[in-house]
């Protein structure tokens, strides 16, 4: 039974039994695993403080051909989201592991989604305003599910959308204010150039880009539906996080 050593991102865990957990777990080079870490719920296990979401970890498994779920061996944690300070961003961090994890297939090498998501929590620690941080994650996300329209051309008439535009996520295609009239969901100027900017910039460098609350709440909804689209549900972390701004 080899004897596997690799970085993950830690997506989310299940209680199994009285002492165990199920991990599922994002590796950088071989993709999505499920593994059972042995005794994670004891007080002294060697695996505290190493399982919390979207944790960037060292972890050795076990693996045999032909079984669902790996043994792990450890889990060293190397960078925790848990140490964020801002009790909004630590709210989103749920929501990141679970989109990542709806995202990737199960043992499918994902390296982009590994190193988006490790830039992600790197972006917390550096205090990234999180609006900003949810938008461009959920931008990347999806363009590297190959699902997100391209924007930077009308696709009925060729023309420049510097004007704004409509997304409509039934079709999944990007018109021009001219040529959309009242079908899709308007993104703004402000927010196209928001989207423009994610393309080519790490997410450390997000506090340089404006984004007003109008043009978050505007790529929040199409987001929300182009994601709810391709996984054909909604994500439990989404409705969550809805209710948390509602009371805030």
């Amino acid at each position: 039974m080899p004897l596997y050593t690799t970085d993950a991102l830690i997506l989310r865990t299940h209680q199994l039994g009285e002492a165990d957990r199920i991990v599922v777990f994002l590796t950088r080079d071989r993709g999505k695993k499920r593994g059972v870490a042995n005794g994670a719920r004891r007080s002294r296990s060697r695996f505290v403080g190493g399982l919390e979401p979207l944790t960037v970890a060292r972890v050795a498994y076990y693996e045999r051909e032909r079984r669902d779920l790996v043994r792990l061996s450890y889990v060293e944690p190397v960078r925790s989201p848990m140490k964020v300070r801002d009790g909004t961003a630590l709210g989103y961090v749920e929501y990141f592991a679970e989109l990542l994890d709806e995202c990737v297939p199960e043992a499918d090498p994902s390296a982009p989604l590994f190193r988006l998501g490790a830039a992600v929590v790197d972006a917390l620690a550096a205090e990234i305003p999180v609006a900003r941080l949810a938008r461009y994650f959920e931008y990347w996300v999806l363009r590297l599910q190959g699902v997100y329209p391209s924007f930077l051309v009308c696709q009925r008439c060729g023309g420049d959308p510097n004007g704004g535009g409509r997304i409509d996520p039934a079709s999944g295609g990007f018109s021009c204010l001219a040529c959309s009239g009242d079908r899709g969901i308007l993104l703004s100027a402000e927010a196209l150039r928001f989207l423009w900017a994610a393309a080519g910039i790490p997410p450390g460098s997000l506090s340089t880009i404006e984004l007003s609350l109008s043009a978050d709440q505007q790529l929040e909804r199409v987001h929300r539906q182009l994601i709810t689209a391709h996984l054909e549900k909604e994500l439990k972390a989404s409705k969550v996080l809805r209710a948390m701004m509602r009371e805030s």
